[in-house]
């Protein structure tokens, strides 16, 4: 995950006591629920904060629906826990694009009513951002980074990941983000570095990403698995080239770190809003997704924490200097990837998704 979706998250925020957190999570119930209260999950720390502010007393103020923001994530087995025991006692969550689309091929969210929805809106949102089971909040992204110390702007750079892979033509130690976890990895970098088109990623052909992968090992200093990780080696200056999170690489920029983002061929994913299925409020709770996926609401988000909105009539709102550090930016997205959580998700003869074929594989070859 990068900066606004990791660190932040994890960074626990008391807007409620951890017993209500505790309960809501588990599928239980606790005494200070309402039938008037509407339970929204806010991730944590920073980003929290910005979406209490953003989100959830403007839409109290708007609909007079009391709000309770819980400042956690669910993981798809909390969610399991609560919808198959018909005890769901949260009404909003957050989840990132893979456990979304896990969650929904199983049957465990509602489907979005977009008849609430304003057509404006709808036509402003990226495609991506209206599934039938959520919709976007925030994008972020995989981003080839320099070290302008090594690669100042004068000199020629790599702008593609194909030029990535040329150590000869660009000399220097690169970073890329590990494979351990098979739905993050450099899968379709190592594709794009052999020459496959944009629009032909998927399915991907994992041998040839091997293949492509060994050409470059060689040059890897590190294959780094945590946003902390990578942000600690961008800081202490220990490549040339990086493979890094967009947050991650703006945080360090505004810190001096002479660094400089390359937005083209960027992988972007994203997280959504999404609503358990059989909760007992799902009506109301269609009504705050809509609400917190405005262009306005996207926006004020936006300014209070650096987190790219998917509504683009958002950027209307948004300070340019500030829309152009995000990837969703029209400038930025319009040579981006865009990852396919279907894929990884889908299930061989074999038994296996292709998360854990591209685990097996990396566990293998990491140590080779």
């Amino acid at each position: 995950m990068n900066f606004t979706c990791a660190v932040n998250r994890r960074r626990f925020l008391q807007t409620t006591s951890s017993a209500i957190v505790a309960s809501a999570l588990s599928g239980g119930r606790t005494s200070a629920q309402s039938s008037n209260d509407l339970r929204v999950l806010v991730y944590g720390g920073d980003y929290a904060k910005a979406a209490i502010d953003a989100y959830v007393k403007p839409f109290e103020a708007e609909t007079g629906i009391k709000v309770i923001p819980i400042a956690d994530e669910v993981t798809l087995t909390q969610l399991q826990l609560m919808v198959n025991s018909n005890s769901v006692s949260v009404d909003v969550i957050a989840l990132n694009y893979p456990t979304a689309t896990v969650s929904a091929a199983q049957g465990l969210l509602e489907e979005i009513d977009y008849s609430l929805h304003n057509k404006e809106e709808l036509d402003g949102a990226l495609e991506f951002a209206k599934a039938p089971y959520g919709v976007g909040q925030t994008a972020y992204a995989y981003v080839m980074v320099y070290n302008t110390e090594t690669y100042p702007a004068e000199k020629p750079r790599p702008a593609s990941w194909s030029e990535f892979w040329d150590v000869e033509k660009y000399p220097g130690v690169r970073t890329l983000v590990d494979g351990q976890y098979g739905s993050q990895g450099p899968w379709e970098e190592a594709l794009l570095a052999d020459g496959v088109a944009p629009d032909a990623l998927y399915p991907m052909d994992i041998d040839r990403v091997f293949a492509s992968l060994d050409k470059i090992k060689p040059h890897v200093r590190k294959w780094w698995s945590v946003g902390s990780e990578i942000q600690q080696m961008m800081h202490d200056k220990l490549a040339a080239l990086y493979q890094a999170y967009d947050g991650r690489t703006n945080l360090l920029i505004d810190q001096g770190v002479p660094l400089e983002i390359n937005w083209n061929q960027s992988k972007v994913t994203w997280d959504l809003w999404a609503i358990p299925k059989g909760g007992p409020k799902v009506q109301n709770a269609q009504r705050f997704v809509e609400f917190a996926t405005r262009a306005d609401r996207q926006a004020a988000f936006a300014k209070l924490f650096p987190s790219a909105p998917t509504n683009l009539r958002a950027y209307e709102s948004i300070p340019e200097d500030l829309g152009r550090r995000f990837p969703t930016h029209p400038d930025n997205i319009a040579n981006s990837i865009f990852i396919n959580a279907k894929w990884y998700a889908e299930v061989g003869a074999d038994g296996l998704s292709n998360t854990e074929r591209l685990i097996q594989r990396w566990n293998d070859w990491i140590l080779q």
